[in-house]
């Protein structure tokens, strides 16, 4: 085939598209209408919005204290009830109770506060029926701060122990 034939096709099916007045197209405006049915509009989704952490109630995974103190406090103490439910309620489940320090005081004292802090959860949990086999309890003492602020209110987000399921 010559390319003076491949031209003279071209023009010649250009001229014909043109007489018959329809553009060429790259097809997706037909796809729209193939796929939308045109009697109802396609609806775009719209991606769900993230989920909110929980910050207190029976999903939290947080337990706070106070200040140089390991005993639960009594606001915190049905998150403890409710992780007790879902172990028992799942008997090949596990967790790991990581106690947290804030700044404050040295770094052998806040891991044994740490520790001590994991081990009051694990002692609560156990007291509420969930094998103790089935519950480790670590300390981290200051290394994994959930705040940076020297506030109060940000050594109080540092005084905690954090259920860790595996």
């Amino acid at each position: 085939m010559n390319s003076s034939y491949r031209i003279l096709t071209v023009v010649t099916l250009a001229a014909s598209l043109a007489a018959c007045g329809t553009a060429a197209t790259s097809g997706r405006e037909d796809a729209t209408y193939y796929y939308s049915n045109k009697a109802t509009p396609v609806a775009k989704v719209q991606p769900p919005p993230p989920a909110a952490p929980v910050v207190n109630g029976p999903g939290a995974k947080i337990v706070y204290f106070n200040f140089d103190k390991y005993h639960i406090r009594t606001q915190d103490r049905k998150i403890v009830e409710a992780h007790a439910d879902f172990l028992r309620n799942r008997p090949a489940s596990k967790v790991m109770i990581e106690g947290h320090t804030d700044s404050r005081g040295g770094r052998e004292y806040n891991l044994a506060l740490g520790q001590r802090r994991a081990e009051s959860v694990q002692r609560a949990l156990t007291q509420l029926g969930v094998p103790g086999e089935r519950i480790e309890a670590v300390s981290w003492g200051i290394e994994k701060p959930a705040s940076p602020e020297t506030t109060e209110e940000g050594y109080q987000l540092n005084r905690r122990a954090e259920f860790s399921y595996r």
